[in-house]
């Protein structure tokens, strides 16, 4: 019995093997017709393109706008498959107005196949905040790196020539602008004397734009001794032209500006304050200005004239 049987199947399952290949065949078809035809779908990104106000209109758009959009897309599977990214090309915004709030993404700006439809946009509009744009000169700022040589500093400021550069920009960051960098002066190893290098401006912040006929500067910095300050106090003024002579007042603070190594070395009475009477009268009285010489050192006597009497 159990041999009948299989015979039977061995029968049935070798009979009529073209028509069993092509019904096959027929059935894959179908599927892959039912199947691309059923209804699905499918998310894509697509780059957003802004048409801006020409320069004349002096707008600035100050919001942040996303460089791409995502679309839900509707339709057959195998339209849904067969499309490419790049079918949709990009989607448009014309905004030259400079006026737009707020733009509002339909499916009529993007260019799909008959077959597909739009169903959705992330983000579903794009709001837009303007200003008006505005141009200021404002100054140039430079700072110094590094260290000069030994026993010299560095003289003042570094002078900026331009002083200052015209910037455009949202009205609401010009304003406020205090100024715009250059690139740092570096004074590594420099000694006594005057430097002038072109530097960079820096890039400034937000959306203000230097102009591009200045891209660069010409800094000048000075390099000069280093000098250390010290006081000497009631110092006594000495009378020279005249025997006898005496200062009103008789003491006098003097205040020297002199490199570290001359100031260590310098002893208290080599400071000697005097002034000069070149009048041949045998006697009088004259207002005459204090003199304080010391080698490589600056100056300076309070008061700095004395009466002097003979």
């Amino acid at each position: 019995m159990a041999a009948e049987v299989i015979q039977r199947v061995k029968i049935a399952v070798g009979e009529n093997w073209n028509l069993k290949l092509l019904a096959f065949a027929l059935a894959l078809v179908l599927y892959s017709l039912f199947h691309g035809a059923q209804d699905a779908q499918r998310s894509v990104s697509i780059d957003l393109v802004m048409i801006m106000p020409p320069e004349a209109a002096n707008r600035v758009l100050v919001s942040s706008i996303p460089p791409q959009v995502r679309l839900t897309l509707r339709g057959s599977r195998a339209a849904l498959d067969d499309l490419r990214a790049d079918d949709l090309g990009n989607l448009q915004l014309d905004i030259h107005s400079g006026a737009e709030k707020r733009v509002t993404l339909t499916p009529q700006m993007v260019h799909v196949p008959p077959s597909v439809t739009v169903e959705q946009f992330d983000p579903p509009a794009i709001d837009l905040v303007w200003e008006d744009q505005v141009v200021r000169d404002v100054p140039i700022q430079v700072s110094v790196v590094g260290t000069p040589a030994p026993g010299f500093v560095v003289k003042g400021v570094p002078v900026a020539d331009p002083p200052t550069v015209r910037v455009r920009g949202p009205k609401s960051e010009v304003l406020v602008l205090q100024h715009v960098r250059s690139d740092p002066f570096d004074v590594t190893g420099l000694s006594e004397g005057s430097y002038a290098r072109h530097l960079a401006i820096d890039r400034t912040p937000g959306q203000v734009n230097v102009d591009s006929a200045t891209q660069s500067v010409l800094i000048t910095t000075e390099i000069t001794r280093e000098v250390v300050e010290r006081p000497f106090v009631k110092l006594a003024v000495a009378v020279v032209g005249v025997p006898k002579g005496k200062t009103q007042p008789q003491e006098v603070d003097v205040r020297l500006l002199c490199p570290p190594e001359i100031l260590r070395a310098l002893r208290p009475e080599q400071v000697v304050p005097k002034t000069t009477v070149k009048s041949t009268a045998p006697s009088g009285s004259e207002s005459l200005p204090v003199e304080v010489a010391v080698d490589g050192c600056e100056a300076h006597s309070t008061p700095s004239t004395v009466v002097v009497r003979w």
